[in-house]
C-alpha cells in the first residue's frame, strides 16, 4: 500500500500511538482510539520504545487496531540495535500480520550514548532502511520523518534537507514532520524541500499541548521551539484545565491556518488520548473527508 494515495485530491488524516506498559493503559488506548475513529483517519501508526524495547508490543497493538477498526496501520522501525537480518525478521513478521506500512527511521542513540553507532551488519542511515524495505518488501507503504526546525544532530539545514532527499529518493511515499508550534517554520521547510526536488506529500505533525511541564520536556528532547509568548500564557496558571485549553486553542489556530494553506494532510501525535485531538478536529469542522484545497501543498 502506497501511503501517497491518502493525499490524492483530499486532505489525509493519521494518528500516532505508543505501546502502553500496562493492561489498564492498553484498555485506555483503545477506548480513546474508538472516539478518534469518528474522524475517519486514513491510517494509524505506532512507535516503540528506545532501542526497540517494545517492538513486539508495537506489532500487537497495530494488529489489534486493524482488527478492531479495519483501518490501515503502520509500524515504526528504526536501525537502532538491529542487524539487517533482524530488520528483515521484523519486516517478515509485520507482513505476516498484514501491517500496511512502515515509518522508517534511523532512531536515536541508545540511552547513555552521545552518537548513533550501528551494530555489526546493521544500517547507519534511514535512507538505507527505506531502500531495504522498498527493494525486498515492496508491498509496504513507507513514511519518513522531516524536521521543520532541523534535526538536532544535523550540522546545518542544508545537510538535513539533503538527508531527507536521500530518504525520499530511496522510496519513501510521504514525509511526516516533527512537531512544531510556529507554522512559519513548517511553511519554510516545505518551500525548501520543493526547491531541492522533494515532491512527495509533506504532512505536518501536530501535538496539541495539554501540560506545560510535559511539552517543555518533549521540546527539549526533540529540538522543537516552544514560542515564548505561548509558554508565558501556559504558565499563567498552574492549572491542568487552563493549560489544556490554552494548548488546544493554539493547536486549533495552527490547524486552521495549515488547512487554509493547503497542506496535504494532518498527523496527530495523540499520546494515546483523545480529548485534545478531538477538540481540535471538531473546532476546525473536520467532517471525515475535507476536500482538497487549491494549490495543495503536496
Amino acid at each position: 500500500m502506497k501511503l501517497g494515495v491518502f493525499y490524492e485530491n483530499r486532505v489525509g488524516l493519521s494518528f500516532e500511538l505508543f505501546p502502553p506498559k500496562t493492561v489498564q493503559g492498553e484498555q485506555s488506548l483503545f477506548e480513546n482510539l474508538e472516539e478518534l475513529m469518528a474522524f475517519q483517519p486514513d491510517f494509524v501508526t505506532c512507535t516503540y520504545g528506545a532501542g526497540g524495547s517494545t517492538r513486539t508490543k508495537t506489532l500487537e497493538i497495530v494488529t489489534e487496531v486493524k482488527k478492531r477498526f479495519g483501518v490501515p496501520v503502520a509500524s515504526h522501525l528504526t536501525c537502532v540495535g538491529s542487524s539487517v537480518d533482524q530488520l528483515r525478521d521484523y519486516l517478515e513478521n509485520a507482513a505476516r500480520r498484514q501491517v500496511d506500512a512502515i515509518v522508517a527511521l534511523r532512531g536515536d542513540p541508545p540511552r547513555g550514548e552521545s552518537s548513533f553507532r550501528p551494530v555489526p551488519d546493521g544500517l547507519r542511515y534511514a535512507n538505507e532502511l527505506v531502500a531495504l524495505i522498498r527493494r525486498e518488501y515492496p508491498g509496504f507503504g513507507i513514511a519518513v520523518a522531516g524536521y521543520p526546525e532541523k534535526h538536532l544532530e544535523a550540522p546545518s539545514f542544508e545537510v538535513d534537507l539533503a538527508n531527507l532527499k536521500r530518504k525520499v529518493e530511496a522510496g519513501a511515499d510521504v514525509v511526516i514532520t516533527q512537531l512544531f508550534y510556529r507554522n512559519t517554520d513548517f511553511f519554510r521547510f516545505v518551500e525548501r524541500c520543493r526547491q531541492i526536488g522533494i515532491q512527495v506529500p509533506i504532512v505536518p505533525g501536530i501535538l496539541p499541548i495539554t501540560s506545560l511541564s510535559q511539552i517543555q520536556r518533549i521540546t527539549s528532547l526533540c529540538g522543537a521551539t516552544l514560542p515564548e509568548p505561548l509558554a508565558e500564557k501556559l504558565a499563567r496558571h498552574d492549572d491542568p484545565q487552563w493549560q489544556f485549553q490554552v494548548g488546544v486553542e493554539h493547536a486549533i489556530q495552527q490547524v486552521r491556518e495549515l488547512l487554509e494553506q493547503g497542506v496535504a494532510g494532518l498527523h496527530f501525535y495523540v499520546l494515546n488520548r483523545s480529548p485534545a485531538t478531538s477538540a481540535v478536529l471538531t473546532a476546525v469542522g473536520w467532517a471525515g473527508r475535507p476536500a482538497a484545497h487549491p494549490g495543495q501543498n503536496r
